[in-house]
């Protein structure tokens, strides 16, 4: 959603586009799958009455108003119990916590609710600021277990701004006006949102290869950029005079030493590539920062440390059709041990005989750390664990419920806002000339979700667009 808003508002502007996916569709975290019969999110997002971003890309598209908005409720699953959350009374009543701790972890959330200075949350370790202000049983009781579903052991390392970001969140529609905050989703799912901003881009002019990793960028002697993906024949360096499109070139193993853009000729004096490559006058990244260090090997050392030690979260998410709904929470928080992060029940915000075939969908997430050994476990291996885990949870729960189970794999999902983090982080604007790198990493003062990859994509072009 990124890469795709910058190039709506790139190809709005007047320049020529071409977006390479190195997957077979479109969408990358927001992208969709099948699930027996069922077409839905690969991972579980929800739109929020305040995220005025993306909703405005939607309008553009033409399908916000295919969004539908519901109220939701949150459960707790604590101390081998699944109690719920979801108003004033209910967290009066929250039995894991006595009186004055809930007056404490109300107060938290009431004050970083309002505070503005996120940059000084970030020189706080969120462990130190939670404990100061919610107190060390609360701490321990409430926040480390979540910390620790989020972010593992590299809550450690976190700062203050993590957790504010998080509450800023949660409030952003009262602090806009709105009296209380909806959970939307678009009809269809991501899988519609996707396929309609594709074709909007073709119909633009917009070019989109698909399966095109991208593998190597090089600077050309004379200023362009060569820009070098695998598995895509159709890769072109130079550009026509007549026609303005650009025309196959082939770069062989040999490093070529006289070439020049005119005619259909290119020149350089030093381009050494062992596939086809395309020309560009500018080139924007949107990569995790580590990947784009690699492919862009002209970068200076200074950029690239900074490329290579921004820390990422991963992921591995499960998604599951069930025959049957677990519970009546949308989102329901776990400080207990199990297996996994939480329990997202899509079918508890969208409409399930619409759009799931009357079955619930149900997605289990477990955020990691990237070498964490989960990614070397099998398929089956997760799906016992997890499963067996849901059946201690949820009592009336069956394993033959399970119409369909599939995991997502992602090592680098979202980057850990560790103490300082704004003031280490490279600039969107590269040493080398015309490459721009924007990604999730630059989103210094909010949570990663589809709105503020939106917001970072409209930020950027207009810093960006005239240089």
């Amino acid at each position: 959603m990124l890469g795709l808003t910058l190039a709506l508002r790139l190809n709005n502007a007047g320049h020529r586009v071409t977006v390479f996916e190195g997957a077979g569709e479109l969408g990358g975290l927001a992208s969709a799958w099948e699930l027996n019969g069922v077409v839905w999110d690969r991972h579980y997002h929800v739109t929020l009455l305040s995220d005025t971003a993306l909703r405005k890309i939607l309008n553009e598209l033409g399908i916000e108003n295919e969004l539908e908005w519901t109220e939701t409720k949150t459960g707790f699953y604590t101390d081998g119990k699944l109690v719920s959350m979801s108003n004033t009374i209910e967290f009066l009543k929250f039995p894991p916590l006595d009186l004055i701790s809930k007056f404490r972890l109300g107060a938290t959330i009431f004050y970083a609710s309002r505070v503005n200075d996120w940059k000084a949350l970030e020189k706080i370790s969120v462990a130190d600021w939670l404990t100061k202000l919610s107190g060390k049983k609360t701490f321990e009781k409430m926040w480390l277990p979540l910390l620790k579903a989020k972010l593992g052991e590299s809550y450690k390392e976190a700062s203050a701004a993590f957790i504010w970001a998080t509450i800023q969140r949660m409030y952003a529609a009262r602090k806009t006006g709105l009296k209380k905050e909806m959970f939307g989703y678009a009809r269809g799912g991501y899988a519609r949102v996707l396929e309609r901003f594709g074709k909007v881009l073709e119909e633009k002019g917009v070019e989109i290869r698909l399966n095109s990793r991208i593998e190597k960028i090089e600077k050309l002697a004379n200023s362009n950029l060569c820009v070098v993906a695998e598995g895509d024949k159709n890769n072109s360096v130079g550009l026509s005079e007549a026609e303005g499109e650009a025309q196959p070139y082939e770069l062989n193993e040999e490093t070529i030493s006289t070439l020049k853009v005119s005619n259909n000729i290119v020149e350089s004096s030093s381009l050494s590539a062992t596939k086809a490559g395309k020309v560009f006058d500018k080139v924007i990244l949107t990569c995790p920062s580590n990947i784009a260090a690699k492919i862009c090997p002209a970068l200076t050392d200074e950029e690239k440390a900074k490329l290579n030690s921004v820390k990422y979260q991963g992921i591995v998410c499960a998604s599951l059709l069930l025959k049957k709904s677990l519970a009546q929470y949308y989102v329901t928080n776990i400080t207990d041990e199990v297996p996994f992060t939480a329990v997202i029940e899509m079918s508890a915000l969208v409409d399930k005989e619409k759009h799931f075939g009357g079955h619930a969908l149900v997605y289990l997430p477990k955020y990691v750390a990237p070498d964490d050994e989960i990614f070397g476990r099998t398929d089956d291996e997760i799906k016992e664990s997890f499963i067996s885990t849901l059946e201690k949870m949820y009592p009336h729960f069956k394993r033959d419920d399970v119409l369909c189970f599939k995991i997502s794999r992602a090592r680098q999902v979202f980057p850990i806002p560790t103490l300082n983090y704004s003031e280490k982080l490279p600039d969107m604007k590269t040493s080398l000339d015309g490459v721009f790198i924007v990604n999730s990493a630059h989103i210094i003062n909010g949570t990663l979700n589809v709105n503020e990859t939106v917001q970072l994509a409209e930020k950027f072009f207009s810093h960006y667009s005239d240089k």
